[in-house]
């Protein structure tokens, strides 16, 4: 790898004096922060968000001033955004978001950073944001258009989330069972698309969310094609004159067209269940290989993983690598958190209408991160055996104080990459409802193992209109947070 080779070429260890002077203050500073998960370093915010009070939880983040400069500006809006769109702000949300949306348009990189994060860690590095997460800030925008009555607008947002899943295809054209295709945005496209009547578009939206549940993501998620899905395919068949689509999808699916009472409007009701994973760290040991040529390997047999790098005679003796057998180095994992509701349902005067997952956003977040785990894992290699590489060549200068300090610094500056997008939810899931016109109560009510806890909404119902509304339940499973990292 040329990119190994030229970082030995780059990079030399600080003199002794630098260290004696300025190590012990560093290791002081840094080892305060470099031991916690960004999680930990926003527990402030976290805390108010998962126990619901969310203009406390906005509050912790506008006070910091730093952070829409930061490296973490990214996840800064995303978290305004999502704050905001929970308690009703929908276009304040949207003001966030786009700024999120930017700076992940935004592909300059800064070099001097990304050099740094090769002797220290990525945290030194801005945000880039998971491919996932990319993808969830035109959903929340999407939904926050629906809820100001922005339809076009909505749908805007949700073809832009499908030129990013054919972006991530090429993206990753050597990953086999790749996500890069998503039932939901197709659904939710086809859903918006029968809310502006248009049956023939929605009806192409459909059949392609059909098709993802039925291909790769079933086998990905396990999520079937919900039952919603498998009624609003036949009925915009039927209301587009497609006969022969009709009945395939009649016979499919088992069921007929079920005609909806005449007058009226729909209500279809998100739910957004739990939260989403946490991100820490883990960490292996590799075995350096030395081989012939200039090849060097590093190999870890408990999962069968061996990464080759090309370092040259030169490079390779000046490096410290010489006197290395193993190294140890973190990478990034995500900490599920159990979803606390199990099921819900909507009762409309006596009729129970329960609520399917339509997406698994945990089950998305830790796809997003295997699918780059191969250059993750080589990046960690890299920046590790730099900075052992700096601790042994300065060892041959200096015995004492300088290499010493440096090995501490290298020790507690280690660690991966922890920042995520933690506000989102675990999963979606919807329901559609046909009410008469007039006023309508809908009653809400989330189950656990042995609880439930009963919401009731209010809606003014206007003939052939579609209303959308959404709901958080961010509950979640306690979990073990010594053994996630997170004490």
């Amino acid at each position: 790898m040329k990119l190994f080779s030229s970082f030995f070429q780059f990079y030399s260890p600080p003199s002794t004096r630098w260290f004696k002077i300025f190590g012990w203050l560093l290791l002081t500073n840094i080892g305060l922060s470099s031991c916690l998960t960004y999680y930990q370093t926003q527990y402030t915010f976290h805390k108010n968000f998962e126990n619901g009070r969310l203009p406390e939880a906005e509050k912790a983040l506008l006070h910091n001033r730093k952070g829409g400069r930061g490296n973490h500006k990214l996840l800064y809006y995303l978290n305004l955004g999502t704050v905001n769109s929970i308690m009703g702000n929908y276009e304040q949300s949207n003001a966030y978001f786009e700024k999120a949306y930017l700076i992940g348009e935004n592909y300059r990189i800064n070099y001097l950073k990304e050099a740094a994060s090769f002797l220290l860690n990525p945290m030194v590095t801005e945000y880039r944001g998971e491919d996932f997460e990319h993808l969830m800030v035109h959903y929340y925008k999407a939904f926050n258009f629906l809820k100001m009555g922005d339809k076009e607008a909505a749908l805007v947002e949700c073809k832009r989330m499908n030129i990013k899943l054919n972006a991530l295809g090429d993206k990753y054209k050597n990953v086999d069972n790749k996500y890069h295709k998503d039932e939901f945005v197709h659904n939710l496209m086809g859903i918006i698309y029968e809310a502006n009547h248009d049956y023939n578009n929605a009806f192409i939206a459909y059949r392609n969310a059909v098709e993802v549940y039925q291909g790769v993501y079933k086998q990905m998620f396990g999520l079937d094609v919900p039952e919603q899905l498998k009624k609003d395919i036949i009925r915009a068949a039927h209301m587009t004159g497609f006969k022969e689509e009709k009945a395939h999808y009649e016979k499919m699916f088992e069921q007929k067209y079920q005609p909806l009472a005449k007058g009226g409007g729909d209500l279809i009701f998100f739910w957004h269940n739990g939260l989403g994973p946490i991100k820490s760290e883990w960490s292996i040991n590799f075995n350096i290989v030395r081989g012939e040529g200039g090849n060097v390997v590093f190999r870890n047999e408990e999962y069968g993983w061996s990464f080759p790098f090309f370092i040259s005679d030169e490079d390779y003796n000046n490096s410290g690598l010489e006197q290395m057998e193993f190294i140890r180095v973190s990478f990034p994992k995500y900490i599920p958190r159990g979803l606390f509701y199990k099921q819900a349902q909507l009762e409309w005067k006596g009729q129970s209408y329960p609520l399917e997952r339509g997406e698994n956003v945990s089950k998305l977040a830790f796809k997003s991160l295997e699918q780059r785990m191969i250059y993750e894992i080589g990046k960690s290699l890299l920046r590790l055996a730099l900075k052992k590489g700096g601790e042994y060549a300065l060892r041959k200068q200096d015995k004492n104080a300088g290499a010493a300090i440096l090995s501490a610094f290298n020790a507690v500056t280690e660690k991966a990459d922890t920042r995520a997008w933690q506000s989102l939810p675990h999963s979606i899931y919807y329901s559609r409802i046909h009410l008469p016109e007039g006023k309508q109560k809908v009653k809400f009510t989330a189950r656990a193992n042995n609880q439930s806890k009963t919401y009731n909404f209010n809606f003014d119902i206007k003939k052939g209109q579609t209303y959308f509304h959404t709901f958080h339940s961010l509950d979640t499973q306690p979990f073990n947070r010594y053994a996630s990292g997170l004490r």
